[in-house]
């Protein structure tokens, strides 16, 4: 596999030479600036013991004769692979950005090749700029320019004219429209009636036509298609069909040399195959399918549908196309393929709850291939098979039959699993397809468990899918315990964190209420001040605005009052007895009882001196010539 020598005397004595040592014997053959090997986990070192000029010639001399060419191993040189180098490229045209990803040991020409599938331009007609160093032709290696990791790069085409954007709009709406196509075979006067999309092409609708005629598309005969279809590959909403309704004829071209009884023979044998088909069913009975079952069943899935479209631009679409006519050639027992990207299907498997994820199985599809139609039916169709698939694994598919999606896998390949898988499925030949790649998501990377090509039985196949399980199962544990005891120091956390967010709260509610409060006593005692500093004032030019106390020796009326407070304190004054009764109040109110708050009370008789006329004299309310009156607080 890594040397590609075929001839066993002669691999036996390569590793007699080198002491049984393979990584040596490898290294003899591999030329020494290519690197050598590549391990499974990286790049490794190898030490080679020496495999001299004596020991060449001496196994020279026994070694019967090859083509095989080899080279000798420096004694006691330490050789390190170089590990390939992936350079990004995002390639701009007009109103399109496609993204790609090549080793630096690619070419300019490679790239060019990868966005004449996507852009559907000639790579002849492109013109690639935006390089650093200048210009460069298609020969040019990318190593040789001195690449950072991501490039932006643009197309121009100077050749090819302009999109109108009203032409572009029309052609668009073309290609969504369905045409329905009225096909009438000849022979046997019979008419179908298949709907077609815009974006379908001539040479697709003759494929179809040849899954209900059996009349070869190299052997048809058209009737009815617009002069402007000169293409097979044109598609039917540029061929100038009729919309949305068109008629057609077709019938079997005949041969000069053809007789009466082979015309109604090809016309009635279903089964009948090109002669260049016939070299693929030679050797069917090695895989325990007889000539009747092979014939019946692999011819007739020849002339299918593709199982995906070429160049289609959504995964999730392709992968519809896929699942509907692999269900139309096996039956509905079948696996549950998953509708969605490469990358959707890695989020389903690999990056939910540990105890949820699976493991990822990638089924390639091959129609060239002799073992597909035995793979599909026999093994990936058993019940037993699918039963298993569906219960522990996210199964995805993807057709490898035509180049352009070939090219569109193998680049997804080397974005997610690196270049060594990707060109381990590029060395696969069309008879070792159809392949099941069992994938592992770790940590950091995915990994490649297995890869089943189809040359296997029902019960090889559910051995290695169980082996694939085990391991799987042994890293879910360990990443079930890992997450378990994350969530619980989460938890934990959490827990922590929410103590500490309600001591918090409490915290800054318990300031926050001191913090009211105290505000509340501010401003009860502002406004307590401000009610004092107002009574005081109202006192004292109460106090000021009194007429002055007579004296005992007063040749008039004088009025002796004796007031006792609420506290049981006596203050005296002498009025006249002329003065008015709000003298007196004003006398009460500017020692700091004013008279809105406290009620002057006489003894005998008992009454509220407050409620009297404050305008009458002391004589008049009879406080002539002395009385004794108590303060009372109104209530």
């Amino acid at each position: 596999a890594c040397t590609g020598i075929e001839n066993i005397d002669e691999a036996i004595t390569l590793l007699e030479q080198n002491n049984w040592d393979l990584v040596a014997a490898i290294n003899g053959v591999i030329p020494q600036e290519n690197g050598i090997l590549q391990s499974e986990y990286g790049v490794e070192t190898l030490h080679g013991p020496a495999y001299g000029p004596s020991s060449h010639s001496a196994a020279a001399s026994s070694a019967p004769s090859s083509s095989s060419a080899f080279r000798h191993v420096v004694p006691s040189r330490q050789i390190v692979e170089r590990q390939p180098r992936m350079l990004d490229f995002r390639v701009e045209y007009r109103d399109r950005n496609v993204d790609v990803v090549l080793e630096d040991s690619s070419s300019v020409g490679d790239i060019k090749h990868i966005l004449e599938n996507e852009l559907q331009i000639p790579a002849s007609k492109m013109l690639l700029k935006g390089w650093k160093t200048g210009d460069v032709d298609d020969s040019t290696v990318l190593k040789s320019l001195h690449l950072p990791k991501n490039n932006s790069l643009y197309v121009l085409t100077p050749d090819l004219p302009p999109p109108s954007s009203s032409h572009s709009g029309a052609l668009q709406e073309s290609l969504n429209q369905n045409f329905m196509l009225i096909v009438t075979h000849r022979e046997v006067q019979r008419e179908y009636n298949l709907n077609f999309s815009g974006s379908s092409t001539i040479q697709e609708v003759k494929r179809n036509v040849y899954d209900l005629t059996s009349i070869p598309v190299r052997h048809q005969l058209w009737e009815g298609w617009p002069p402007s279809a000169t293409d097979d590959s044109m598609t039917l909403a540029v061929s100038g069909l009729t919309f949305p309704c068109h008629r057609l004829t077709v019938g079997r071209r005949s041969s000069p040399v053809q007789t009466r009884e082979q015309s109604e023979e090809q016309c009635t044998d279903v089964h009948m195959v090109s002669d260049s088909d016939g070299d693929d069913f030679e050797d069917a009975t090695e895989f325990g399918v007889d000539d009747g079952e092979m014939f019946g069943v692999a011819s007739s899935a020849l002339r299918k549908s593709p199982m995906m479209p070429e160049n289609a631009e959504n995964e999730g679409d392709a992968l519809l196309q896929f699942t509907a006519e692999f269900s139309s050639r096996y039956g509905d027992c079948h696996p549950v393929y998953f509708i969605g990207s490469l990358e959707a299907a890695f989020q389903e498997a690999f990056y939910g709850k540990a105890r949820d994820r699976k493991l990822l199985a990638i089924y390639l599809h091959h129609d060239e291939s002799v073992l597909t139609n035995v793979f599909c039916s026999q093994m990936l169709c058993a019940e037993s098979i699918v039963s298993y698939l569906s219960q522990n694994f996210i199964t995805w598919a993807w057709d490898m039959t035509k180049e352009a999606n070939r090219a569109r896998f193998l680049t997804m390949c080397t974005r997610h699993f690196g270049s060594v898988v990707a060109q381990t499925i590029r060395t696969q030949k069309t008879d070792q397809f159809p392949l099941f790649l069992i994938i592992m998501g770790k940590r950091s990377s995915n990994e490649v468990l297995n890869v089943i090509q189809g040359n296997t039985t029902v019960d090889e196949l559910m051995m290695r899918l169980m082996a694939a399980m085990e391991i799987f199962s042994a890293q879910q544990q360990e990443d079930i315990k890992d997450e378990d005891e994350r969530e619980a120091r989460e938890n934990v956390k959490r827990e922590q964190d929410e103590a500490y967010r309600i001591s918090l709260e409490a915290d800054r509610a318990k300031r926050e209420a001191q913090e009211r409060e105290m505000a509340e006593q501010f401003r009860l005692e502002q406004i307590r001040k401000e009610q004092e500093e107002e009574r005081e004032a109202i006192r004292l030019s109460l106090e000021q605005s009194l007429p002055p106390e007579p004296k005992e020796e007063s040749t008039e009326s004088v009025s002796k009052l004796r007031i006792r407070t609420p506290s049981g304190e006596f203050f005296e004054r002498r009025f006249l007895a002329s003065s008015k009764l709000q003298v007196v109040f004003d006398f009460v109110a500017s020692r700091g009882y004013p008279w809105e708050e406290y009620k002057l009370l006489g003894t005998f008789p008992r009454r509220d001196v407050t409620q009297l006329d404050p305008n009458k004299s002391l004589l008049e309310v009879k406080l002539y010539p002395q009385e004794t009156l108590f303060l009372e607080a109104k209530e």
